[in-house]
């Protein structure tokens, strides 16, 4: 499978401070470009555990005995890292978002370039698609997912534009999805509202808001004291839960204080926000939009 340039490579495994003989964990394995770098710090007493729900993914497994691909979303990590005897790790590297591997197969639904069937599953073991969602979600649910997850003010509009056509004819492939929602979709806007819209149904058939939370808040529980978070956002939803939760532990809201007006964070942030640079840009396009930020556990 061809899988594009890892992003923000050197910075994100860098910020995990790499330990020779430490245990660490990909959660985003892909094509194996970050847990390649982590290996190549290692020595033979290191450990890395990879993991991806993708089935695509699978194939790129590393022929190396100190790394362990786990077939399995990440919010589950707490859990699979126990059933192979590990309670903490040193470090844990998250690459968020859609691989490029997976826009670019036409038939996962995932790009606004090609006709597909609607679907937009990262595992093919989820019962909820891209069509289910489309088709069956009520009218208040898609109005939901199209606000908060697409930030779309037209999300009322776009909602009673697919009921109707939805109840006329089923609306199986994105061509359909496209057609009806034509007038929404200005020439000089219509890929960035496209975009909005594919990342709304993306994230709802995925959970990817509600997997990322229990991610966080597992990866706090299995670091060891400094040990490393290092996370790569690729919009402002994802972003925004990350930095609330390396401030202060939480999602919403701020931190109890004492009776003395303080309070303690369980992370100690590690230097500022990180981009790319112009020419990793001008390489890989999909790196115009990520932001890194690493945090330590005190």
């Amino acid at each position: 499978m061809e899988y594009h340039n890892p992003v923000l490579l050197k910075e994100t495994v860098d910020g995990l401070n790499i330990k020779p003989d430490g245990i660490y964990v990909d959660v985003t394995f892909g094509g194996g470009g970050h847990s390649k770098e982590i290996l190549s710090r290692l020595g033979t007493e290191g450990k890395l555990f990879g993991f991806d729900q993708d089935e695509d993914a699978w194939v790129n497994a590393l022929p190396d005995e100190r790394f362990v691909l786990i077939q399995e979303n990440f919010r589950y990590i707490k859990r699979f890292l126990r059933f192979h005897g590990i309670k903490s790790v040193d470090g844990i590297l998250a690459d968020l978002g859609v691989s490029s591997h997976q826009f670019d197969v036409p038939e996962r639904g995932f790009s606004t370039r090609f006709d597909a069937d609607l679907d937009m599953r990262m595992s093919k073991k989820n019962d909820l698609d891209a069509y289910k969602v489309i088709n069956e979600y009520d009218e208040n649910n898609l109005k939901r997912i199209f606000l908060d997850y697409g930030e779309l003010k037209s999300a009322p509009a776009l909602t009673k534009a697919i009921i109707e056509a939805r109840e006329i004819k089923i609306i199986a492939t994105t061509d359909e999805l496209k057609v009806v929602l034509a007038k929404f979709l200005p020439e000089q806007f219509k890929n960035k509202i496209l975009a909005q819209i594919y990342q709304a149904i993306r994230i709802e058939v995925n959970q990817e808001m509600d997997v990322l939370k229990e991610f966080l808040e597992q990866s706090l529980e299995i670091l060891k004291p400094e040990g490393r978070l290092s996370v790569i956002s690729y919009h402002s939803l994802e972003d925004r839960l990350v930095k609330r939760f390396m401030k202060n532990g939480l999602f919403e809201g701020e931190p109890v204080r004492d009776f003395y007006g303080n309070f303690s964070v369980p992370f100690k942030l590690v230097g500022k926000l990180v981009v790319p640079s112009d020419a990793e840009i001008k390489l890989n396009n999909r790196a115009r939009s990520a932001k890194l930020r690493i945090a330590e556990k005190r």
